[in-house]
């Protein structure tokens, strides 16, 4: 119980798949973007584009999901800030012009199909108790964190930079969420992605203010 979701190689998304909380949402600014809309995009930036835009949707389809199953407002809450995360990220497919991987997919629908299969996985553990639905949700977040974080390391152009630091807080803030969630049940998350310092960094300090 509590436990992160067992994971392998074809049902993981990999931090470098690509580069071959509170509920308060993410927001681009229409004037960051529209500072930056004549530059061009690195492949790694498009790339991290794709994939953020499949993963917010992953968080965002789980959430979904899960509220159905299970009758705890934090899934509704926060599969409304994944709504405002995954649309952030495709209003940057838009300005720059990119292919957006998520149109015309319904709930657990990804063009690329490792997120399917994960979202699969993530349902079924979700839904075998409450526990490890949250469990799911601390799980989700972890991933996002550390995907984040590691894309961030490599894009320049300042609107996407701006969405994703947004996104990243949003997720420090879930992950809180999430794991509170399990404290007040008896239950503690063990990280996959982030290191125990790391995670225990983020549960240790305060819901962070602002756009998230």
């Amino acid at each position: 119980p509590g436990t992160a979701p067992t994971t392998s190689p074809e049902t993981t998304i990999s931090t470098t798949t690509t580069l071959s909380g509170d509920a308060s949402a993410a927001v681009v600014s229409e004037d960051v973007v529209a500072e930056t809309a004549a530059s061009e995009l690195s492949v790694d930036e498009q790339d991290a584009i794709l994939m953020m835009r499949e993963e917010e949707k992953l968080a965002h389809d789980v959430y979904v999901t899960l509220s159905d199953m299970w009758d705890l407002r934090i899934f509704e809450n926060i599969a409304a800030s994944e709504t405002t995360h995954t649309e952030a990220v495709a209003t940057l497919i838009d300005q720059y012009g990119l292919d957006d991987p998520a149109a015309g997919n319904d709930i657990g629908e990804f063009t690329n199909p490792d997120f399917t299969a994960l979202y699969d996985k993530l349902i079924e553990q979700g839904s075998e108790s409450l526990v490890e639905a949250l469990a799911v949700g601390a799980f989700i977040e972890d991933l996002d964190i550390v995907d984040l974080e590691r894309l961030l390391e490599i894009v320049d152009t300042p609107a996407v930079t701006t969405v994703f630091e947004m996104l990243l807080k949003g997720s420090r803030n879930h992950m809180r969420a999430f794991t509170s969630q399990l404290e007040s049940r008896g239950e503690t998350y063990t990280p996959e992605f982030l290191t125990q310092d790391q995670y225990e960094a983020i549960i240790s300090t305060p819901t962070e203010r602002g756009r998230a």
